[in-house]
């Protein structure tokens, strides 16, 4: 996922809290916190909600005056909220286990684990007034539901890009293969997503050219599978220059020239002041994220909790916070509130079903397979770390 929000100016409109304030004030009941059921019913809020989340996901303006879509959610449901930022979703799983926050905004690399763990609890999406107008191919998908079972809904969407420098790419590449099988071609010059996660990247590549491994999940790999796209990310990276995970490195290498083609989000794209550069959804599909807001399975504060999902889905509030980071919103109501909707593909579905978005990777086949094992996200982390040496 994205360790470092992009910094995007904007101009931050009223945010429309009616339906918050509502969901705030219905029922007389509090949820439960057992981890097991969802909440039938709200209670009153409780004055305050911890939040644990991505930087850039919860501003309240102290980075940025001008950035802040908390306060207005403080001052319709008397929910104060105090966050914390991680930088990993291994950080956030750890943290998730201390039981000290309410609600988490987790990628699709650690929802199951949290689910498996029992530190998150499942969500009455009835209760939530913004949640229909949420886009259908975003609900109750594998990261975010377990059984047929809510687990939380959608933040907003990307997907990882393949960018390209176009001076030395005088006709726009239309496969992966630039970065694996022709890799050589540009050594020293290619960059990559720096996460055991990107393993799915060279996933889909094999599910693309080497269909007689028989992969058909890039995060549901038994062992032969799992050994086979780490010896293309073995080749891959002797010709690798920097494996990024800070934005603001892989700009700096496209405008210096130092990196030429590479795994990419759009936003970066959109930031690099050169000119020479373009993205482009290889024909092989892409990986890519679709954040979940997730509330833990003890939290002290759920009808809070609550409050802060329906708020963090209603238009204004999600255009702003998917903006502010550089993503997809995950409703067109919001896109009446950006501009740049059109660029992040929002609501084209044909485009998004390209993306196989990022989940973690669990020993039970999520391609439905039982005659095997599948290989779990521990198996990857030790992968990644012989890949890269």
């Amino acid at each position: 996922m994205h360790s470092t929000p992009i910094r995007r100016p904007a101009a931050f409109v009223g945010l429309a809290l009616a339906s918050v304030a509502l969901l705030t004030a219905c029922g007389t009941a509090s949820p439960g916190g057992d981890g097991g059921e969802a909440a039938e019913e709200l209670g009153e809020t409780e004055g305050s909600v911890s939040i644990l989340a991505w930087p850039g996901y919860v501003e309240d303006g102290t980075n940025d005056p001008a950035v802040d879509w908390v306060t207005p959610f403080e001052e319709a449901t008397g929910c104060m909220v105090t966050s914390k930022t991680y930088g990993t979703s291994d950080e956030a799983f750890s943290l998730m286990k201390t039981g000290e926050y309410d609600v988490v905004a987790a990628s699709g690399d650690a929802s199951l684990r949290l689910v498996a763990g029992g530190d998150v609890a499942p969500v009455n999406t009835d209760l939530l007034e913004n949640y229909d107008a949420i886009y259908d191919f975003l609900k109750m998908q594998s990261w975010n539901s377990v059984d047929g079972v809510s687990y939380g809904i959608p933040h907003g969407y990307g997907a990882n890009l393949l960018m390209y420098n176009t001076d030395v790419f005088t006709t726009a590449p239309t496969s992966w293969d630039v970065v694996f099988d022709k890799s050589s071609d540009y050594a020293g010059k290619v960059t990559a997503y720096d996460s055991p996660i990107y393993i799915a990247d060279a996933a889909v590549y094999l599910m693309a050219h080497n269909p007689d491994l028989g992969i058909t999940n890039p995060y549901s790999l038994d062992e032969t599978q799992l050994a086979a796209a780490v010896d293309l990310l073995k080749t891959q990276r002797a010709n690798v220059g920097e494996y990024w995970s800070d934005y603001l490195k892989e700009i700096q290498a496209f405008e210096t020239g130092d990196s030429v083609v590479g795994t990419t989000w759009q936003v970066i794209q959109n930031s690099v002041t050169t000119g020479n550069t373009d993205v482009v959804l290889p024909e092989e599909g892409t990986t890519g994220w679709s954040d979940t807001w997730m509330i833990a399975s003890e939290a002290a504060s759920p009808n809070c909790a609550y409050a802060w999902l329906d708020y963090i889905a209603s238009p204004e509030a999600n255009a702003t916070a998917t903006a502010y980071f550089g993503e997809a919103p995950s409703s067109d109501a919001a896109c009446e509130f950006r501009d740049d909707c059109e660029s992040y593909h929002a609501g084209d579905e044909e485009y998004a079903s390209q993306i196989w978005y990022w989940s973690t990777p669990i020993a039970e086949c999520l391609d439905g397979r039982t005659d095997v094992e599948c290989t779990d996200y521990s198996a990857w982390t030790t992968a990644w770390s012989e890949i890269k040496g």
